[in-house]
């Protein structure tokens, strides 16, 4: 599903009268998320599932075109865990 098809189902299960209040609400949860998990915070939504912030280690790994070693850096990645309910709908 891609952002306009969201947009356009977000606004008819809602009930919002335009498209722009659909897409001023998805922008708008999405800000949040972001926000939240760049401040290192983590997202809970009961039933759906979480977002949490992680750190990564340095790690070798290969250049696949080459075949060469080279060093992965450290940094932070965003870990999504499904809720049960989430879980349980599939």
């Amino acid at each position: 599903m891609t952002k306009s098809e969201l947009v356009k189902a977000l606004k008819e299960q809602a009930g919002l009268a335009t498209l722009a209040q659909a897409e001023a609400a998805h922008d708008g949860l999405f800000s949040l998320i972001q926000a939240t998990l760049k401040k290192g915070d983590g997202v809970s939504i009961t039933g759906f599932g979480g977002f949490k912030v992680v750190e990564r280690k340095g790690r070798k790994g290969r250049n696949p075109r080459t075949g060469q070693e080279i060093q992965i850096p450290a940094g932070k990645a965003v870990k999504f865990t499904p809720g049960k309910a989430l879980k349980e709908s599939l």
